[in-house]
């Protein structure tokens, strides 16, 4: 008979039984964002039903404000209209921004969290992959609010190319708010938790700014207020742009205030991810 080896088997000899192939190349920090990012879109594929807070809520809202309040706010609703639709973008896809962090949550709760933290891939990547697929939801969203403001008859003074450039300003702004989300997704339990704190940020910095009204139409003490909202800057920048007014110091002020809350938010949220447990 033929003695067998009591000695353990060598990491190549493992590796030489158990795989046929080459090991494939470990993805890149670019390559491997992407990837979670198209992650992102398939939940969209499988559940079709978060596509309802990017398109059949910003048509409700559009057609109620300019429907209801046009008459009385500006003499007739296609007028209220040129006033309106660059606040109602803007408010669509701010308040979206949520939905980030709930994902977020709810991968934790599946335990999916852990798993994907054991892939031997740029540690950033899921969070950032996360926020790149959430900006295709909100370009979506931004695309139904411009395409039902044309057809209402809202008329762009600024053209395709202001049209183009608000939206980018605002999906600027509105990934790096994502990032404050994406800190309250590990810090909460629930979903819901994180959907509630959401909403008592998000509500009363929305709907307390220039979206609906202007704010010299207010008593003084909530003019000074909405006034240094910073949705409101982003309203004007937003309004300008699509008019073809906007200043340097409009578009300036939004661009300083995303890479501020980057700054800020996104390395505590890295560094909550990496100690999660």
């Amino acid at each position: 008979m033929t003695a067998v080896s009591s000695r353990p088997a060598s990491g190549e000899a493992l590796r030489a039984v158990l795989s046929v192939r080459e090991r494939p190349p470990r993805p890149n920090a670019v390559r491997a964002s992407l990837t979670f990012g198209w992650r992102a879109m398939l939940r969209i594929k499988h559940v079709p039903e978060q596509l309802f807070d990017v398109t059949a809520f910003p048509v409700m809202l559009t057609l109620v404000f300019t429907y209801l309040l046009g008459g009385a706010l500006a003499g007739s609703p296609r007028e209220y209209l040129q006033f309106l639709l660059p606040g109602i973008l803007v408010q669509t896809v701010v308040m979206i921004t949520m939905y980030t962090g709930m994902a977020l949550n709810v991968d934790i709760a599946k335990g999916v969290f852990d798993r994907i933290r054991t892939l031997p891939v740029w540690r950033p990547s899921a969070l950032v992959g996360a926020l790149l697929g959430d900006a295709v939801r909100y370009s979506l969203a931004s695309v139904v609010v411009v395409t039902l403001g044309l057809v209402l008859g809202f008329r762009p003074a600024g053209g395709v190319v202001g049209v183009v450039l608000a939206v980018l300003l605002l999906l600027v702004f509105s990934f790096a708010l994502s990032w404050i989300w994406t800190m309250l997704g590990l810090l909460m339990r629930t979903q819901n938790a994180v959907m509630g704190s959401s909403m008592m940020v998000l509500f009363p910095l929305t709907f307390g700014s220039n979206i609906f009204v202007d704010p010299s139409t207010m008593p003084g003490w909530l003019e000074a207020a909405v006034r240094v909202n910073p949705i409101t800057h982003l309203v004007t920048a937003v309004r300008g742009l699509m008019a073809g007014e906007a200043t340097v110091g409009q578009v300036g002020w939004v661009l300083v205030a995303s890479a501020v809350l980057v700054a800020v938010f996104g390395p505590v949220t890295m560094r909550l991810y990496a100690t999660k447990r």
